[in-house]
């Protein structure tokens, strides 16, 4: 099988499958409510149901058909926020009903992609591209002025913020090799959380606020490829305690957005075979 979509428990250590397919699956999040993951294959969203007999459904994304593996579910669990090059030939991020429905455009420079909703769902963190420069920024779930939190110094990407809002947590490479850093959303107190030999991508903070989830691949490998051996890590919120969860062949699509259990026990990941 080309995809496995597993939950890990990270009280027990216990993995289990989800769903398994031939299809190239992307980027599952966890509803709010604990009871679908929500996931993204050839351009369209999905929703698989948690009750173990279920086949996912598509979801209605209107337009928007061109969806890449940068979405996520608000936290009262009434929209979807997606990003998707169809109108404009550029990633850019819209929001639509959590049933499906037609997207209403947020962002207007491009290309922009989602990362991250605030916890009280007024706000987003994305990465944005903008004159080849990768930066993090905010913006109001209705759009407007977008606000820039980085300046150029190295690549930035991935941002979540951090289940009391006080963080966002966000990957750079201003060091050298791609680390885990976080910044207030009002662009004070930048700190570095890990520093060491992987290169280590997309901090996701856990519901309960005391563990931080990220993906690391070896020190060798630019930016976050498809298809390599990474490792599956979890440490405190101020890097503490950093160990290794498990291994797997994956990388891109296996953890780029939210993807924490409501209650803070479990994550959502994809396991890949070689295509």
């Amino acid at each position: 099988m080309r995809s496995s979509v597993e939950i890990y428990n990270i009280r027990t250590g216990e993995n289990r499958i989800v769903w398994q397919t031939e299809r190239l699956i992307e980027a599952p999040n966890f509803s709010p409510d604990g009871r679908y993951l929500l996931l993204n294959a050839d351009g369209l969203l999905y929703r698989i149901v948690l009750d173990g007999t279920s086949e996912p459904v598509q979801v209605d994304t209107g337009f928007a058909t061109l969806c890449n593996n940068d979405h996520g579910i608000s936290p009262d669990g009434s929209l979807i926020a997606i990003s998707d090059k169809t109108q404009h030939g550029k990633s850019c991020i819209y929001v639509l009903p959590a049933e499906g429905g037609t997207p209403r455009q947020v962002t207007t420079n491009l290309p922009s992609y989602w990362h991250g909703w605030s916890p009280d769902g007024k706000r987003f963190s994305y990465c944005g591209i903008r004159n080849n420069v990768f930066d993090i920024y905010t913006i109001s779930v209705d759009g407007g002025e977008e606000t820039r939190l980085t300046h150029g110094e190295g690549r930035n990407d991935g941002p979540d913020y951090s289940a009391d809002g006080q963080w966002i947590y966000f990957n750079s490479s201003r060091t050298g090799l791609m680390q885990i850093w976080r910044i207030h959303p009002d662009g004070a107190g930048l700190q570095q959380v890990t520093s060491d030999n992987y290169g280590n991508w997309f901090a996701h903070p856990s519901p309960k606020n005391d563990k931080v989830l990220l993906i690391s691949y070896d020190p060798d490998v630019f930016d976050h490829p498809r298809d390599l051996n990474v490792r599956m890590r979890l440490m405190d919120m101020d890097g503490g305690n950093l160990t290794t969860l498990f291994e797997l062949f994956g990388g891109q699509g296996s953890i780029n957005v939210p993807n924490w259990s409501p209650d803070g026990d479990e994550f959502a990941y994809v396991r890949y075979e070689p295509a």
